[in-house]
């Protein structure tokens, strides 16, 4: 995974609703060669991005009153808390998509369920997650 990098990744919606991002599989993302599946840590790295997207989405909806700068330092204060993974499927895919979803967003922490899924909309993994949003 050395030199692995997702910003060839799209952004395909920051809907608070349904964000939603996609890359392609690319053998820099390959976890096990003989398989040729998507690394575990990209899953995981992908799927807790989508969350704190989700996350500031939300915040932006939330505080779309503020003057942008302020709601830019909500975004700053943003942190990871905890995140579960599981795996479901080997990550076989042309393409995989993340989606997020926004549980509760509090005055302080935020959660999360994120989903990806491949090009055949297989079910690859599921998450959970907190941030600190304050």
């Amino acid at each position: 995974m050395k030199g692995a990098r997702l910003s060839d990744s799209t952004v395909e919606s920051i809907d608070p609703d349904a964000p939603k991002l996609r890359f392609d599989m690319r053998p820099e993302l390959i976890g096990n060669p003989r398989r040729q599946i998507l690394h575990g840590g990209v899953i995981s790295a992908t799927l807790d991005a989508m969350g704190g997207l989700a996350v500031m989405s939300a915040i932006a909806e939330k505080h779309a009153d503020e003057a942008a700068a302020q709601v830019m330092q909500r975004f700053a204060k943003l942190g990871t808390i905890d995140l579960r993974v599981d795996y479901l499927r080997p990550g076989l895919g042309k393409h995989f998509i993340a989606h997020g979803e926004v549980m509760r967003l509090g005055g302080r922490v935020g959660t999360t369920q994120m989903r990806m899924v491949n090009d055949e909309g297989t079910l690859i993994a599921t998450a959970a997650a907190a941030y600190i949003v304050s």
